[in-house]
């Protein structure tokens, strides 16, 4: 059985240009993982996607696009939206991190993967696991 891991953006972007190694490689290993199952939503498609085509970055839309391939892609959901101002309000978590989260948690995904620090307040969500990759222990 597969994990199902909804992936922040920045993991992504961690992956691809990360300016930290083992970031990088921890990046790479969550979504190149046989044993997981990619889940993202339209919000990682709106942070990752316009502005790596509009500066014609061929290369990074080429592998954004190769995970959106292989990924469960999540359609903007309005439960999730609406519940995202609460986990916001609740939480200290900034607007679109909230919305990913959210997303995360109506999906009812094993796990919600970032490559922000441990400290960010969206680490305070305890309604699905949340990992950092950033994290020591991992």
């Amino acid at each position: 059985m597969t994990k199902r891991t909804y992936v922040d953006t920045c993991v992504l972007m961690a992956a691809l240009k990360g300016k930290d190694a083992v970031v990088a490689a921890r990046a790479l290993e969550v979504l190149d993982d046989p044993d997981r199952s990619l889940v993202i939503s339209e919000a990682v498609r709106l942070e990752a996607l316009p502005k790596a085509r509009f500066n014609k970055q061929v290369e990074e839309s080429a592998f954004y696009e190769a995970v959106f391939e292989k990924a469960e892609n999540l359609g903007w959901d309005s439960t999730a939206l609406h519940n995202a101002l609460d986990l916001a309000i609740a939480n200290g978590i900034a607007a679109m991190d909230a919305i990913h989260v959210s997303h995360a948690i109506e999906a009812h995904v094993d796990e919600f993967v970032s490559a922000e620090g441990p400290t960010k307040p969206m680490f305070r969500v305890n309604t699905i696991p949340m990992r950092s990759l950033r994290a020591p222990d991992r």
